[in-house]
């Protein structure tokens, strides 16, 4: 049987000022398939997306729905040619049901009747398997919920072409699998399904076709059955780049942070963190597996001084330059006596050095608990905020899950978003704006952001750009520690590995790193011990050269009946 066009794109073209977004695309969607569209942070095709989706007019070319030309200069005309588009940051009302969140904004005759859309949402719910209680908030629902009724939004509205932006960027393995099952059952039923994704292996998974875009333009058109990982990277980046994360063993490593029995409650007084304790090593990379909503946010954020705790402690090492690192034993005598001699001792009061000791060694004898420091080497970090963590003279440096919330401020520029780590260093009222504009020009030349200038606001760059502007600046900040959530979310293959050779290179230098991620294979691949969260508690502490992805997703997802029983 013949396939049957549904949409045909023909020499599209989309400037902003001097960038080419979009340079005279051609692209043809078929009737019952999964089209994937791969490419490069910034190459342009979120930007294609929302052509078609009525957000933005194309410059030059024309659009073709169903063998007839399509003028899109709205949402509200591509839902007329039955476009729906579910983009990466949803755009819900909280204080609404699922039902009035899916009917809002839809004319209807006379009276809203809510009985009657919730039994629609339902209907159209059973009919592709997808989980939701048209009557629940938006605010009650989880991420995966919240996506489902904005797919049902667009269903609801008529929709036959349907464009997901990142639909997996915060989604757990489980909910992914959901979604794959859902999105088959749309290509049955013979709608045409566009998806914008940076993770390979889901391509390859679920797409009938993949469409390549590189720097604006399209390169090539495949079917997914006859390529690999290997030849679509080629194709995106117009080179061949190792896919290897090049992991080194920790060297000289030292215990730089302390989280003990750390408890945290949210503003309802629900359990959040549960006993929380673990060592972070300078010059290792520990990594935080778990399903998502574990407590991985709040951890990092309580760390970084922008959660109060409930009890716990939060102690951050820093050894004087002038004096080598001492420790001492709880069960010593005489310890300022000792302290003076700065030396670090064993149990038999025998000197010991750091050097040429292995990283298990050190890790083991500290995480005893029997380690006393000396007291004008640590620094309590417990319910301080960033700035008194900062006046302290700890270096710690956060990348939060949350880029344009809680990372950048959207409306200002590369430059102004590097000054907020230095504008208080400013003289007589005067900024100094020369270091961080030499600071974003490097970081732009580095990381290969894509931006038309250093004054370009940081929320009209892609998701992918404003991640790198992040982590770049983060690192130049030269930081002891170094906490990233999701440091890769939304980053092309050739990106994210750019960033994993960046904490590797901060690993050497003897940060110590904690790296939250949703990839188990990247969390096996890249850390060298992982913490895996479950429910707000450790589940337990792995060496990641000896452990399983399945073994670390039975830990992540034991119930604590389960865990009791095995106890």
């Amino acid at each position: 049987m013949e396939k049957q066009l549904a949409l045909q794109m023909r020499g599209i073209t989309k400037r902003f000022g001097s960038v080419v977004a979009n340079d005279h695309v051609d692209l043809d969607v078929y009737r019952g398939e999964i089209l994937s569209v791969l490419g490069e942070n910034g190459c342009g095709k979120t930007t294609l997306m929302n052509m078609i989706a009525g957000i933005y007019f194309p410059d030059e070319g024309q659009i073709f729905v169903d063998g007839r030309e399509a003028v899109i200069n709205s949402p509200k005309d591509a839902f007329a040619h039955g476009i729906g588009m579910i983009h990466q940051h949803f755009k819900l009302v909280d204080l609404f049901t699922a039902a009035e969140n899916v009917v809002l904004g839809v004319k209807e005759q006379g009276r809203y009747n809510l009985k009657a859309a919730n039994e629609q949402v339902r209907q159209i719910a059973e009919k592709y398997g997808f989980r939701i209680d048209p009557a629940k908030k938006i605010y009650d629902m989880s991420v995966s919920e919240k996506q489902t009724v904005e797919i049902i939004k667009v269903l609801y509205r008529g929709a036959d072409i349907l464009i997901l932006d990142e639909p997996t960027a915060v989604l757990t393995p489980q909910e992914i699998q959901r979604l794959f099952d859902v999105l088959r059952r749309m290509r049955e039923d013979g709608k045409s399904i566009i998806i914008i994704t940076h993770k390979l292996n889901e391509v390859l998974e679920v797409s009938d076709r993949v469409a390549i875009l590189r720097k604006g333009v399209h390169v090539a058109t495949v079917d997914t059955k006859d390529t690999n990982e290997a030849q679509l990277t080629e194709m995106m980046v117009g080179k061949k780049i190792s896919l290897n994360i090049n992991r080194t063993e920790p060297v000289n490593a030292a215990p730089r942070l302390f989280v003990q029995h750390v408890n945290l409650d949210d503003a309802e007084g629900l359990h959040v963190l549960r006993d929380i304790s673990f060592t972070a090593m300078g010059g290792e990379i520990l990594g935080v597996a778990g399903i998502a909503g574990s407590g991985q946010r709040e951890l990092l954020e309580a760390i970084a001084g922008l959660q109060n705790l409930r009890s716990g402690e939060i102690i951050f090492h820093n050894p004087k330059k002038d004096k080598p690192v001492t420790f001492f034993h709880k069960s010593m005598k005489r310890v300022k006596e000792l302290g003076a001699q700065g030396a670090f001792h064993d149990r038999n009061m025998k000197p010991v050095s750091f050097d040429g000791m292995k990283t298990r060694d050190v890790r083991r004898w500290v995480e005893s608990g029997d380690v006393l420091f000396r007291e004008d080497e640590i620094i309590d970090l417990r319910n301080k905020t960033p700035l008194q963590i900062r006046e302290l003279g700890v270096r710690l440096s956060f990348v939060p899950e949350d880029r344009l919330g809680m990372g950048l401020v959207g409306s200002m520029g590369i430059t102004d978003n590097m000054m907020l780590r230095s504008y208080r260093k400013g003289h007589a009222g005067f900024l100094d704006r020369k270091k961080p504009r030499a600071l974003a020009e490097e970081i732009i030349r580095d990381l290969e952001v894509v931006t038309p200038g250093v004054s370009t606001p940081v929320r009209r760059l892609s998701g992918g750009n404003v991640q790198k502007v992040l982590v770049g600046r983060e690192i130049a900040f030269t930081p002891k520690v170094l906490m990233a959530a999701y440091p890769v979310r939304g980053l092309d293959i050739n990106s994210s590995y750019t960033i994993y050779n960046l904490l590797n290179k901060q690993k050497e230098n003897g940060v110590a790193v904690i790296f939250v991620g949703e990839d188990l294979d990247v969390l096996l691949e890249l850390c060298d011990r992982i913490l895996v969260m479950n429910s707000g508690s450790v589940a337990g502490i792995v060496d990641a050269r000896n452990v399983t992805k399945e073994e670390i997703g039975l830990m992540m997802t034991r119930t604590d009946i389960q865990q009791k029983e095995e106890a």
